[in-house]
C-alpha cells in the first residue's frame, strides 16, 4: 500500500476532514486527495414543514400555519425560548436528536441513525402528556375589596329569599312624593306603614336614605323591603260595598272632567289609612276604578278633622301635573276657621319654622323651631279677620303659602288664638265653648284655585259649610256670602 490513509480527525480544534495550513482553516492541505461528494440521505426539512409539523402533533389546524405566525399562543413561546437556551449551552461541533425522549450527542460530521418512525397519533399522545395540561387564559383578578363570586351567589340568593324589591321611578311618575309613590305603587299598603318604612332607613333611593317629602325624578331606583301584602285586608271588596262607595264619593263631588275632580272631604273621614283607621278617601276611590283603567289618586292631603276641598287626579300623568302646580306655589288655598278670642291686628303674616315633638310619630304634635334646626321646615300663612263675635271667637280666613303638616292649626296657637275645637293645639285656660258650638275642629279647606293639568287655564272650587260649622255660623250670626279679605294677601 502506498501512502496512507488520510487522517480523520485532522489537527486538534479543525473539523473533520479538514486541516489548518497556509490557506487558512477548513481550506484543504495542499497534496492531499480531493474528498468525494457524500450521498445526501433526502430533502431538508424548511421552517414551514418544521412548523406544520410541530402542529399536527398538537393537533391544530396546519392548513395556512406560518413559522411567523403572531397567533401563536403565549404559553408555547417561553417553551422555544428554553429550549433555545439549552442549545446554546451545548459545545460547539455537537447536536442533539431526540427520540422518545433520549438524548444523543454525535460528532460533526458523523450522521446519526434516523429514529425509527411511529404511528402519528401515538406520537402525539406522548408529546401532549409530555407537555402537560393545556394552559387556560389567564383572568383579571377583581380589584380590591370587591366581592368574590361565591359571596356574590350568597347576596343573589339572600335577595331573592328576602323579597326586596327595586322599583324604577317611571317617566309620569316624576315629582312625586316618595310616600305618596310608595301609596301609588301598593295602595294595600296603610300610611302608616309607608311613614315607618321611609322613616327606619328601609326604603333607599339610588342606594340612600330619604324623608318622605322627597321628590322622586324618572329612571331613579327605590329600593323597597318585603312588605308581606298578601296577607288579607280587614274589609275585603265587594260589588255591593263598591256600588255604595262609589254612589258616596259621587255625592261629594264639587268638580270634575276627565282629568281631575275635586271633592268635599266631610269632617272625620280620613284621606288615607292607618292605624285603626279601615274606612278613608284613598281606599274609596278603588270603587271608582273602571275596568282596565286606571284608580283615581289622590294630589294632596287635609287632615281627619279638616273638611271642604279635596283634588283628586283620575291619571297618573295629571296627577304628576298637579303636584307640580302645589310644588311651584302655583295653586291657590283658602281657609276658614274659627277661633278663640279676636286677634289685635285684623290682617296680619305669621311665619315660623315647624317640627314634630316626635319625630317617630307620623300624626305627632308640630311646635315651632328655631332655624337650622334639625328635622325643622320654614311655614308662612297669612290670615285676615272677616267678623267676631262679642269679642269672644273670630271668623278668621288663612291663605298658606307653603303646605307643612297642622301648619294653620300651629299658627293660630302660635299666636294666642286656636282654632275651635281642636284636640291638639287649643290649650286656652277657662275657655268654655259658646253655647250650641259643637267641640269639633273648625276648619274647611273653603277655596282652591289650580291650573288645570292639560289646558293649563285655572279651576275655581269653593266648598260649603260643613254641618257643625254651618251650625256655628248660625248661632253666631255670621253672614257667609260676606267679602273675603284675605283674597288680597301677598302670594309669597
Amino acid at each position: 500500500m502506498t501512502g496512507k490513509p488520510p487522517h480523520r480527525g485532522g489537527p486538534k480544534g479543525g473539523g473533520p476532514g479538514r486541516a489548518r495550513g497556509p490557506g487558512g482553516p477548513g481550506k484543504p492541505r495542499a497534496g492531499a486527495p480531493k474528498r468525494p461528494e457524500r450521498a445526501r440521505t433526502g430533502p431538508r426539512a424548511s421552517a414551514l414543514d418544521a412548523a406544520q409539523r410541530a402542529a399536527r402533533l398538537r393537533g391544530d389546524d396546519v392548513s395556512e400555519r406560518s413559522p411567523w405566525d403572531a397567533a401563536e399562543g403565549a404559553a408555547e413561546r417561553p417553551a422555544r425560548a428554553r429550549a433555545g437556551a439549552k442549545s446554546a449551552a451545548r459545545p460547539r461541533g455537537e447536536r442533539q436528536t431526540t427520540s422518545r425522549g433520549e438524548r444523543s450527542t454525535t460528532s460533526r460530521g458523523e450522521r446519526p441513525q434516523a429514529p425509527r418512525q411511529e404511528p402519528r397519533e401515538e406520537r402525539a399522545d406522548e408529546v401532549r402528556a409530555a407537555r402537560g395540561p393545556r394552559r387556560q387564559p389567564s383572568r383579571e383578578a377583581p380589584p380590591p375589596g370587591a366581592p368574590t363570586r361565591r359571596q356574590q351567589r350568597e347576596a343573589a340568593t339572600a335577595t331573592l329569599a328576602s323579597g326586596v324589591q327595586t322599583l324604577t321611578v317611571e317617566a309620569d311618575e316624576a315629582g312625586m312624593r316618595i310616600d305618596r309613590f310608595l301609596t301609588a305603587r301598593f295602595p294595600q299598603l296603610p300610611f302608616t306603614r309607608v311613614q315607618s318604612i321611609v322613616r327606619k332607613g328601609e326604603l333607599r333611593v339610588d342606594g340612600k336614605r330619604a324623608k318622605p317629602g322627597d321628590r322622586l325624578e324618572p329612571g331613579m331606583s327605590v329600593r323597597v323591603p318585603p312588605l308581606k301584602l298578601d296577607q288579607p285586608g280587614e274589609r275585603p271588596r265587594s260589588a255591593v260595598r263598591d256600588r255604595d262607595d262609589a254612589a258616596f264619593l259621587r255625592s261629594l263631588v264639587l268638580y270634575e272632567d276627565a282629568d281631575m275632580m275635586v271633592l268635599n272631604k266631610p269632617f272625620g273621614l280620613a284621606v288615607q289609612g292607618g292605624s285603626g283607621t279601615v274606612r278613608h278617601v284613598d281606599g274609596l276611590l278603588d270603587a271608582l276604578t273602571e275596568p282596565g283603567g286606571q284608580k283615581p289618586r289622590l294630589v294632596h292631603r287635609l287632615d281627619k278633622d279638616t273638611a271642604g276641598c279635596l283634588i283628586v287626579a283620575k291619571t297618573r300623568l295629571a296627577a304628576a301635573t298637579l303636584a307640580k302646580s302645589f310644588r311651584s306655589r302655583a295653586a291657590r288655598k283658602v281657609y276658614w276657621a274659627l277661633t278663640a278670642g279676636v286677634p289685635r291686628m285684623r290682617q296680619g303674616r305669621v311665619s315660623t319654622y315647624l317640627a314634630k315633638e316626635e319625630p317617630t310619630d307620623a300624626d305627632a304634635r308640630m311646635r315651632i323651631a328655631k332655624h337650622g334646626e334639625e328635622g325643622a321646615s320654614h311655614a308662612l300663612t297669612y290670615y285676615a279677620v272677616i267678623d267676631q263675635a262679642a269679642q269672644k271667637v273670630s271668623w278668621i280666613s288663612f291663605k298658606p303659602v307653603t303646605g307643612r303638616t297642622h301648619q294653620l292649626r300651629a299658627h293660630a296657637a302660635h299666636i294666642g288664638h286656636p282654632i275651635v275645637g281642636d284636640p291638639k293645639y287649643f290649650a286656652v285656660e277657662n275657655w268654655a265653648l259658646p253655647g250650641g258650638i259643637q267641640n269639633r275642629l273648625h276648619l274647611l279647606a273653603r277655596r282652591i284655585v289650580i291650573p288645570h293639568p292639560r289646558t293649563g287655564r285655572p279651576v275655581d272650587v269653593t266648598a260649603p259649610l260643613p254641618t257643625h260649622m254651618a251650625q256655628s255660623w248660625n248661632l253666631l250670626g255670621f253672614d257667609a256670602t260676606r267679602y273675603d279679605p284675605i283674597v288680597e294677601a301677598p302670594e309669597d
